[in-house]
């Protein structure tokens, strides 16, 4: 249902533009919420982005910004002036601004900084004294916090008197006078138990704290297992409160590394934009093409290896791909699994090598029932028994090889520090392909000639 209703505005919206009806557009741009917003413009051709875009109002700007993919934002904030820039800064939360700001200019940057006053120039200095991708970089410092020997009733009190609360605040948190986090106390608590209690009688211990160095996919995995809906940051060692994550942020982390897993797969990168210009896109995508040219000729290669056997048997040639693709998507099914459990954190403590001998089990009984399926149908085709046992047994070993290449090469990336989502899918595709055809036209030498 999101799905249709985002097409039809979408559609609303071309038909208006096509028209040059710009009223309509802007009455519809006021209606919708900045991630919605962002959505719109990521579907426009260039020329109709910008239109929309200077119809965006003012105050929405940063928050728009923040939710367009990478590509798109920088597209658009190139054309902004630094005035814009700092204004649409203005209007973001800290932990917001500090992504902000990792994207400007570092004359921009510092303009905006000098516009911020003194307490939010702190606050904003020690979000990004942390690496965006941790839980420090990820914070907003803007906390409540309260003192565990004080009484319900005198933490109502102040609540009242600061008049409200930070978005997504479902516990406050309590500290030692030394700021040292201590546990939490939500409001549920705080407005059901008799005023009298102390807080050290009511306040939940058992929520661990999330140390600032803490990468931002653990913090995901963090939130997603305990059903968070924010979490204290502190430092290592001494455990003093610096901040909180709220879940707004993390379904950003996760949505970003979804983006980055499928889009990586394909040779491509968070900063493709789908509507950028010809030359960018071309010369971003010419790598990847150059890389499985180099892939291609290695199969070729192989198979040049075995021209004799293909002249004199015509059939191996016309049953190659095949082997080749049989191997490639089983060898794809494997990698995707491995590569969704490294993303999950689900690999590691010597469960390798059961993985691999699973993975291979599941390869032969699935290489055994294919190649069956495939040598009766060449047998019938080529009334040939000997062809069929050919294509049956190269059907099984490239299964099999497949299933080895799928489980060691996301883990041999891993410990080279390449990340398995960019790079496993081309070096699969050249095992395959390649032990493809070498096992049927070796097979086919062996025994047909």
């Amino acid at each position: 249902m999101a799905s249709s209703a985002a097409e039809s505005r979408l559609t609303r919206l071309r038909e208006a533009l096509d028209g040059g009806r710009l009223l309509p557009v802007k009455r519809s741009l006021a209606a919708l919420n900045p991630a919605e917003i962002a959505d719109l413009l990521a579907a426009l051709p260039w020329a109709e982005r910008k239109l929309v875009w200077d119809m965006v109002a003012p105050e929405d700007d940063g928050e728009v910004l923040l939710h367009l993919p990478e590509g798109v934002r920088d597209n658009l904030m190139r054309d902004m002036d630094t005035d814009e820039l700092v204004a649409a800064a203005g209007e973001l939360d800290i932990d917001d601004l500090a992504d902000f700001v990792e994207h400007l200019p570092e004359t921009v940057a510092q303009q905006v900084m000098l516009a911020l006053d003194a307490d939010d120039r702190t606050r904003l200095e020690s979000v990004l004294a942390f690496e965006p991708d941790t839980a420090g970089g990820l914070m907003n410092t803007d906390t409540v916090t309260v003192r565990p020997d004080v009484s319900l009733e005198v933490v109502q009190r102040y609540l009242r008197r600061r008049g409200d609360l930070p978005s997504h605040t479902d516990a406050l948190f309590v500290v030692d006078r030394y700021g040292g986090y201590l546990g939490t106390l939500s409001l549920d608590k705080l407005l059901t138990r008799p005023e009298d209690h102390l807080v050290a009688q009511v306040m939940d211990r058992s929520r661990e704290a999330l140390p600032v160095t803490m990468k931002a996919r653990e913090v995901s995995q963090r939130f997603q297992s305990s059903d968070l809906v924010s979490a204290p940051v502190v430092t290592p060692g001494d455990g003093r409160l610096v901040g909180r994550i709220t879940i707004d942020d993390v379904v950003d982390v996760i949505r970003a590394d979804a983006q980055h897993d499928w889009l990586s797969m394909a040779g491509l990168n968070q900063e493709e934009d789908l509507f950028a210009p010809v030359r960018p896109a071309a010369r971003r995508r010419a790598v990847w093409l150059g890389i499985n040219l180099v892939t291609a000729f290695a199969a070729s290669y192989v198979v040049g290896q075995f021209e004799a056997t293909i002249t004199q048997i015509v059939a191996l040639a016309v049953l190659m791909p095949v082997v080749a693709s049989m191997g490639g998507i089983a060898g794809s099914q494997t990698l995707t699994l491995m590569i969704r459990g490294y993303a999950l954190n689900q690999i590691g403590g010597g469960n390798t090598l059961w993985l691999l001998r699973k993975e291979i089990l599941v390869a032969l009984m699935n290489g055994v029932l294919w190649a069956v399926v495939v040598a009766i149908i060449a047998y019938f085709w080529f009334h040939s028994f000997m062809l069929a046992l050919v294509v049956g047994m190269a059907m099984l070993a490239n299964q099999a090889i497949a299933a080895l290449v799928g489980v060691f090469v996301p883990v041999t990336l891993k410990k080279l520090g390449v990340d398995p989502a960019l790079a496993g899918s081309v070096v699969l595709t050249t095992f395959t392909d390649v032990c493809g055809f070498f096992c049927l036209l070796g097979l086919g030498t062996l025994i047909l000639m």
